[in-house]
This record gives C-alpha cells, sequence and structure tokens, in this order.
C-alpha cells in the first residue's frame, strides 16, 4: 500500500525510542509524525477513525514484527470494471 511508506518509514526511525518507553503499546502514525500512543488497538483505532476515517495512518505495536497483508486485502477489485483499485 504505497500511501504509507511515509508512515512506515517515519515509524521506523522512531522504533528504537519507541520500544525503549512505550514496548507493546499502540502508536499511530500519520502524515510521518506519532499521533499517540495506546494501551490497546481498540483505543488507537477509536482516536485514528475519529481524527483521519478511513485513513490512511499506521497503527502499529511497538515491538511487534511486521505483518504482511495477503494481496485480497491490501487490494479491493471493482467489480464494476477491469480496473483494480489500490
Amino acid at each position: 500500500m504505497p500511501d504509507l511508506d511515509n508512515e512506515l518509514a517515519a515509524y521506523d526511525k522512531m522504533r528504537d525510542e519507541l520500544e525503549a518507553r512505550s514496548m507493546g503499546k499502540w502508536v499511530v502514525v500519520r502524515d510521518g509524525q506519532l499521533v499517540g500512543t495506546f494501551d490497546t488497538f481498540d483505543a488507537a483505532a477509536t482516536v485514528a477513525v475519529r481524527k483521519f476515517g478511513r485513513g490512511p495512518y499506521l497503527i502499529r505495536q511497538v515491538g511487534a514484527p511486521p505483518v504482511t497483508l495477503p494481496a485480497s486485502v491490501a487490494y479491493r477489485l471493482d467489480y464494476g470494471s477491469d480496473k483494480v483499485r489500490v
């Protein structure tokens, strides 16, 4: 998902500090900035959706390995045409 490249790069730059201070917490990153640190995924998602709607933004648990999404989740087909939406 190309729209998340900026958020992933920003998270990677913050990783050492986040792991030192917030291991196991959930973070929201948007526009290359840390939006907040949360105790649960639900709390992080609630704030992200309230502030930014559908996104894009990154929600990640500090210290967890990266998740690879299957193509069926990362891309959705527009069944009304022959195009794939990203």
